[in-house]
């Protein structure tokens, strides 16, 4: 076999299990595409080394005579060799700080560097992603912390049946746990000092739609956020019920000027033209998922001061806890003051302090701020991602990276998530120079 390439374990996180391509996608670039396939030897991968020698891998301590080489997560700075092809999610299309040295070392070495994250159609959809096993593990993390917190507060209830994603054997598991619970709370109900029982979603795209997936399993009623306004907190609401509401963007900002409609496009070109408008909902909500994306250009959805004032003098409001899909620390959400992992996913934050508190106890607000979810699903979660990967594999296997940008066989969409090609930012992401 004449092309070959490597797939790297993963040692950003202790609990990070996901592989870019499993053992079913390496047997068919095996016998289908001839490709040669080196496997790095892995303890922590929850598709085991037997497994890909079964299928005809080398499994190996080293992929140094690899040229292309996948991964998931960031690569150890100290990893890259000269001239070599990386495939993995860098996180430094925002110019994120803590990745810088990674892009400096890949310039420095002349390395090629293709980022899942930027690989889109043309109508900028990401083409390969685990987003919706974000949202997914997100929700049964967000449910299992519901129950933990609410237990603090002298509440026994159905949630309690849900544990964190990543102790089931399957999503399957996870879901008869979530309908478990479900049933019971159409039979005997929440309590009743909780209802109305109000779970927010914000984002309209993959995270949140595989976030509001499991609440099928569920009994949920959905209401618009209009109406969400018009609720009187203290009528007959059902206890056997949730109430469901789905933000969309002109819920989360409106124009500075207020005669001005809210408009989608103008807000993505000029959202220094729009303040939060999301904040008037949160006396209502008993829980929010957060799952859109943000950066420092847009308006934050829960601010400090907004937490400040709702907790002062020792008030508890309704919103109980926010499973912080988006994980932006100090981002959209300022009371994610840094990304939990999964061995220790939660904590409260004091608004009155600005500290956080890792556990279920204690004053504030309860956040569920994990930033590798998918990996909490990790067999689903890759066999969906390498399914989306595998038609593109030879073809980045095979590019000839010596030529200049205009003129490599790539796929489009591969060739517009290229951001340093020979160690050089490609026109698309000249703008990373400054944060060099």
């Amino acid at each position: 076999m004449s092309i070959s390439i490597g797939i790297r374990h993963e040692d950003r996180y202790a609990l990070e299990r996901r592989v870019a391509l499993t053992p079913r996608h390496v047997y068919r670039l095996i016998n289908q595409y001839n490709i040669d396939v080196k496997v790095e030897r892995s303890t922590r991968r929850f598709f085991s080394d037997q497994e890909y020698i079964e299928v005809g891998a080398d499994v190996v301590d080293t992929l140094d005579p690899c040229q292309v080489i996948f991964g998931v997560k960031e690569v150890p700075v100290h990893y890259f060799e000269r001239g070599k092809t990386y495939v993995f999610f860098s996180h430094v299309i925002k110019g994120q700080s803590r990745n810088m040295p990674l892009l400096r070392r890949m310039i420095d070495l002349r390395c090629n560097l293709i980022d899942y994250e930027k690989i889109v159609d043309e109508q900028n959809r990401r083409l390969i992603f685990f987003g919706r096993f974000a949202g997914l593990a997100g929700t049964i993390n967000t449910l299992w912390t519901l129950g933990l917190r609410l237990k603090h507060f002298g509440y026994e209830t159905p949630f309690l049946k849900i544990r964190q994603a990543h102790t089931y054997n399957s999503l399957n598991e996870a879901r008869d746990a979530i309908s478990q619970a479900g049933e019971e709370i159409a039979a005997i109900g929440l309590p009743q000092a909780l209802v109305p029982f109000v779970v927010g979603f914000t984002g309209n795209g993959n995270v949140s739609k595989g976030a509001q997936e499991l609440l099928h399993y569920l009994p949920t009623l959905e209401i618009l956020p209009e109406k969400l306004l018009d609720m009187q907190l203290n009528s007959n609401f059902s206890g056997n019920i949730l109430y469901k509401v789905v933000f969309q963007q002109q819920h989360l900002a409106t124009h500075i000027d207020f005669d001005k409609p809210f408009d989608l496009t103008h807000y993505y070109a000029h959202p220094d033209k729009y303040r939060n408008a999301f904040e008037k909902y949160l006396p209502y909500l008993s829980v929010l998922v957060n799952g859109i994306y943000w950066d420092e250009r847009f308006p934050r959805l829960i601010t400090r001061d907004f937490l400040k004032k709702a907790y002062a003098f020792g008030k508890r409001p309704r919103l109980n806890v926010i499973g912080d899909i988006t994980c932006d620390p100090n981002g959209s959400i300022e009371a994610n003051l840094e990304a939990a992992t999964v061995e220790n996913p939660i904590y409260t934050y004091d608004p009155e302090n600005h500290v956080i508190n890792y556990g279920f106890k204690g004053k504030g607000i309860q956040l569920m701020a994990v930033d590798i979810l998918p990996s909490e699903l990790p067999r689903e979660s890759s066999e969906a991602f390498g399914d989306a990967l595998l038609p593109y594999v030879r073809q980045i296997a095979t590019a000839d990276y010596t030529e200049s940008y205009d003129d490599i066989d790539l796929p489009r969409a591969i060739k517009k998530a290229l951001i340093l090609l020979n160690g050089e930012f490609t026109p698309a992401y000249k703008y990373l120079e400054k944060y060099i």
